[in-house]
């Protein structure tokens, strides 16, 4: 069966009367005639009435659209500032974490205030043994008081090995002894500690008064007591002495006052004077935490290290994550903005297909994209010039014949020559529906939602469509006994051929659909013999449906597989009158399929002596 051809030339059953007509002078063409008055009385110029209203559209569009945003060129690229922070600020968390150290200051501290304990211990041990001054009681019973002046020299020689400040409070509370003053609690000879010396690096003190001006700007001390002034040495003063005086051991850490407005801690440790359970006194000793600060400072300091290392190494890292993704997105960006604004196709999409990622992903759809946007403005020009083509095969039979007619002189000729223009006008009408129905079909498809769809319910519909009235006339015959049909009018027939139970169903468009299906019957039908049969088959797949439509015509002349889907290709049957049809029927039935993902083809069905016995068009849609 011959489908489709091209009727890109006027048939000469068209053009040969004009020839034969126009065998006399050739008449001037007349002038145009004046254009149409308006409403209000004037007259527009020919040409000019349809480009106003597109140029007044285009201003209010133009007024309407948003300003397009240039693009600017960032030295850092956000992606790259968001890639820094995000993993810089973990990291930093995890430093503010390890940088507290809140256990392990307390951990030191208890060891610290165990140590002292021990010391206070010994030193309360021998002075209970060795600063005893033997007396008697009020019932002239032998007993032991501390001696203040043998007690202040043992205090000043037990604390000469150590770093620590001992005191001895009496009983009453008044303080007896003080290491860091000779000759007596009330002499104004007084020891006072310097502090260390610096090791001279200017690098080290800088990084030490930096981190000591850090910690200090912490209020990490500020619960803890105040250390009473040095002018208000009794024991009511201190609780950790008091308790000592009641026979416990007391401890306490304070906060002590620099000059320079910050803040040292200080440790201290009461423990009573005892002999025979009797409370002599207590011993009070205090020491900085100028040790526990040092640990705290040079582990912190290990830690800032590490941190500075592996900041430098996170940072490289991001820097480079930043770059493989930032930089080639950024690469993307203005290619797709060259492609956008250029004027040609010498801008291209970089091709990162070779990235295994989301990025090499996006370059390969951009590249497909770009590609598919050339290859449609390709399709739209070549269907432009297709169109004004196939426009103007009529317009000139019709300009022939307008010409041609005024120079007959009988009325079989003009009649014959307004025919012509009457089948003309109705071949142009019939072109231009067809041209804006396949104009439109695109972005009909790109709205559209897709839904399920039974192949097999649009078959059978379409063929009861078509047998219902041949059904009906040959009964309306048989009853007026006109049965006596000639071989050759008999009419064609549809039949179905469905499994039994089968899945059918696919996502697609139904009235679509049912045009895609009512195209190939249509063809099917046209190039059928009389009395012939029309098939329609449906079979199910797992992944698949395939819907084919078989007819006993000649087939389809060899090497025109492909060449029938194209547009305005028509070659139709002899017995068909010229221009019935447009050439776009196929041409529109693969556009929908392609959109719905589906395919298309056509093929000759071959009888067991190798000869055409007609033309099968097989349809091929998928489930999801």
């Amino acid at each position: 069966m011959t489908v489709t051809g091209q009727d890109g030339a006027a048939p000469d059953a068209v053009l040969r009367p004009n020839r034969d007509l126009r065998a006399g002078p050739r008449v001037p063409a007349q002038p145009a005639p004046d254009p149409p008055a308006k409403a209000d009385g004037t007259r527009g110029k020919p040409g000019t009435s349809g480009q106003k209203a597109p140029a007044k559209r285009e201003k209010a569009a133009a007024k309407t659209r948003p300003p397009r945003r240039r693009r600017r060129l960032r030295p850092i690229s956000p992606l790259t500032l968001r890639i820094l922070a995000v993993n810089v600020l973990a990291l930093g968390t995890l430093m503010g974490g390890l940088l507290y150290l809140g256990t392990y200051q307390q951990w030191l501290i208890g060891k610290e205030l165990e140590s002292l304990t021990t010391e206070a211990r010994i030193f309360a041990g021998a002075l209970g043994e060795g600063a005893i001054e033997p007396s008697f009681d009020e019932f002239n019973e032998p007993s032991s008081d501390l001696s203040y002046e043998l007690a202040r020299q043992m205090v000043r020689r037990l604390v000469e090995t150590t770093d620590t400040r001992t005191r001895l409070f009496a009983p009453s509370g008044e303080l007896v002894a003080d290491s860091r003053v000779l000759g007596g609690p009330k002499s104004m000879v007084q020891i006072e500690e310097l502090p260390p010396l610096r090791d001279g690096n200017p690098l080290s003190e800088l990084g030490i008064r930096l981190y000591d001006y850090a910690v200090n700007a912490v209020p990490e001390r500020e619960h803890l007591p105040a250390y009473p002034m040095e002018s208000d040495m009794r024991a009511d003063a201190f609780p950790d002495v008091q308790k000592a005086l009641n026979g416990e051991i007391g401890n306490n850490v304070w906060r002590v006052a620099r000059v320079d407005g910050r803040t040292d801690m200080l440790l201290t440790v009461a423990v009573p004077i005892q002999r025979y359970k009797k409370v002599l006194g207590a011993v009070y000793i205090s020491r900085t935490g100028s040790e526990i600060d040092r640990a705290v400072r040079e582990f912190r300091m290990d830690i800032l290290r590490l941190f500075g290392g592996t900041l430098g190494v996170t940072v490289l890292l991001s820097l480079y994550l930043a770059g493989t993704i930032a930089r080639p997105i950024r690469r993307l960006a203005e290619a797709a903005d060259a492609v956008r604004t250029g004027h040609g196709r010498q801008a291209t999409i970089p091709d990162f297909s070779r990235r295994r990622d989301e990025v090499g992903d996006l370059s390969v759809s951009l590249r497909e994209m770009t590609a598919a946007i050339w290859n449609r403005m390709d399709a739209i020009e070549r269907f432009a010039a297709d169109v004004a083509h196939e426009i103007k095969n009529p317009l000139t039979s019709m300009r022939s014949a307008v010409e041609t007619v005024q120079l007959v002189k009988t009325d079989e000729q003009r009649q014959r020559l307004l025919a012509i223009i009457h089948h003309d006008v109705q071949r142009l009408d019939r072109l231009i529906s067809d041209i804006s129905n396949a104009s439109r079909l695109d972005a009909e498809l790109s709205r559209a939602n897709t839904e399920p769809v039974d192949v097999g319910q649009v078959l059978t519909m379409l063929a009861d469509i078509h047998n219902v009235p041949l059904e009906h006339n040959a009964a309306l015959g048989a009853s007026t006994g006109q049965e006596g049909e000639a071989a050759d009018a008999a009419p064609v027939r549809v039949q179905v051929d469905l499994p039994a139970g089968a899945n059918l169903v696919v996502p697609g468009l139904e009235g679509r659909l049912t045009q895609v299906f009512q195209n190939l019957l249509s063809n099917a039908l046209s190039f059928s013999p009389p009395g012939g049969t029309v098939t329609l088959r449906a079979r199910a797949f797992a992944d698949r449906v395939e819907a084919t439509v078989e007819d006993q015509g000649p087939g389809i002349p060899e090497g025109k597989l492909a060449a029938i889907f194209d547009r305005f290709y028509s070659e139709r049957p002899k017995s068909e009158a010229f221009g019935k049809h447009s050439g776009l029927g196929l041409s529109i039935s693969k556009q929908i399929i392609d959109a719905l993902q589906g395919r298309i083809f056509a093929d000759n069905r071959k009888g067991p002596d190798g000869g055409i016995q007609g033309a099968v068009f097989t349809v091929v849609l998928p489930r999801g």
